[in-house]
């Protein structure tokens, strides 16, 4: 990986797409610092430190300690995360929709500005509840129309600017946007959460005691991430056969190639998509002014309570989880990744599967082996993200970062220094054309 970059380096438009990309999270990050005017971030933090509602902390995460530190974003990326998802889900149920999403580069730009809009309407409403909920109890400084109207404004402007800044990395820089911003918010909260697992199990321990905490948390992150990159790297590689056939005066084809299936196709986006809508409700009612402790269905859904030994019944959530998770990797593949259209392409080159017939045929046998692949990522998934939240709840380790934010941070990490190697080789290949 470091070698990759310090090659990056060297090539000036790679360089200048990395300085470009760093210079955006900088940017991400002196605005999560930045107080909303008229805010009472005092209030606000108090507030948040007596929640116990794991939804909280994982907004936390999502935003960088924005949300708890009520700066000007606040809001984060999660409205645009919640639009993408509300959008994605409507291409199934309405047709015109589902007809853009066939319509290539053109019909996708239009499902974008569609997520755009959408995500304006989403950060407008969480910001008003947001700030009519609260106003009364402390948030404002001055409980006033004017006061609060300008809170509103800043937190949408906040939320549409980071937004902003994340397509412009996709643009631009290097890496998806959306997921860089995630990532660097994410990581940003870790060192506040390995201090405090010092201070939770090392500090003050026996030397024994602490040397074997010290290795046990070490080895469960490190598990993950091993486990994370092997997911990442998986490869179903299925065998392509072109036929010879004359070209001119030219017998041309007859080449062997293949297709690789990623195992895990749809990559971070379920464990997102499912840990946001497990979110959800807990967020709602924060944004309605409760806190919703003694809630069944809010604590079934908060990964804080998931395998816990006191109350084993909360450990519903993580069934449910699960099941989001195996959803969300099949829908987002079958809108990704269309086997009878692959088929039809492999026909018209005069490639085939060995021993499949070209067409439909080819066309199921793709579709066999992607939801048997789809189902072996999914549970790959599920299993990454719950060794974190067993030991969270077996051992009480309440840290703002999981499994779903290790395989989020390893995943898009390994998904950049992926797309800067691709580049790197691009480059090269017009550099040999070139001369």
């Amino acid at each position: 990986m470091f070698k990759t970059l310090v090659n990056a380096f060297k090539i000036e438009d790679i360089r200048k797409k990395l300085i470009y990309t760093f210079m955006m999270l900088v940017i991400i990050r002196i605005g999560s610092q930045l107080p909303v005017p008229g805010v009472n971030r005092d209030y606000f933090a108090a507030w948040f430190a007596a929640q116990n509602n794991g939804a909280f902390n994982f907004f936390d995460a999502f935003t960088g300690g924005s949300f708890s530190s009520m700066s000007l974003f606040a809001l984060g990326v999660n409205p645009y995360i919640t639009s993408s998802i509300i959008i994605q889900l409507l291409t199934i149920a309405i047709p015109a929709l589902e007809e853009m999403q066939k319509d290539g580069e053109d019909g996708k730009e239009k499902i974008q500005k569609i997520t755009r809009y959408t995500t304006i309407v989403l950060a407008l409403i969480e910001a008003v509840a947001m700030t009519i909920g609260f106003g009364n109890k402390g948030l404002l400084q001055e409980v006033s129309f004017i006061n609060g109207l300008g809170v509103v404004a800043a937190l949408v402007a906040g939320s549409c600017f980071i937004m902003w800044i994340g397509e412009r990395i996709t643009e631009k820089g290097v890496g998806n946007g959306i997921s860089v911003v995630l990532l660097i918010n994410i990581v940003s909260r870790m060192p506040d959460d390995f201090a405090m697992l010092y201070q939770q199990f090392m500090n003050g321990k026996a030397v024994p005691m602490a040397i074997l905490a010290a290795i046990i948390i070490i080895a469960v992150v490190l598990l993950t991430i091993v486990l994370v990159i092997f997911l990442q790297d998986g490869v179903r590689k299925i065998p392509v056969q072109y036929a010879k056939k004359m070209q001119g005066r030219k017998m041309v084809g007859g080449q062997s190639t293949h297709i690789p299936l990623k195992v895990n196709t749809a990559g971070v986006i379920p464990v997102i998509f499912a840990s946001s809508l497990m979110s959800f409700p807990g967020i709602i009612m924060m944004l309605l002014g409760k806190s919703g402790e003694d809630s069944f269905v809010l604590n079934t859904l908060s990964q804080q309570n998931w395998c816990s030994l006191e109350k084993p019944w909360y450990t519903i959530g993580l069934l449910i989880y699960i099941l989001l998770v195996v959803f969300f990797a099949y829908f987002y593949t079958s809108i990704t990744f269309n086997p009878l259209e692959i088929a039809n392409n492999m026909k018209r080159q005069g490639g085939f599967v060995p021993g499949i017939r070209p067409g439909k045929p080819t066309s199921d046998y793709l579709s066999k082996i992607l939801n048997y692949i789809i189902f072996i990522g999914a549970i790959g998934l599920t299993i990454v993200a719950v060794i974190p939240i067993f030991f969270n709840g077996v051992f009480g380790a309440s840290v703002s970062f999981g499994g779903t934010s290790l395989i989020i941070v390893v995943g898009v990490v390994l998904e950049t220094i992926k797309q800067i190697e691709a580049q790197m080789v691009n480059r090269h290949y017009k550099g040999f054309l070139n001369d």
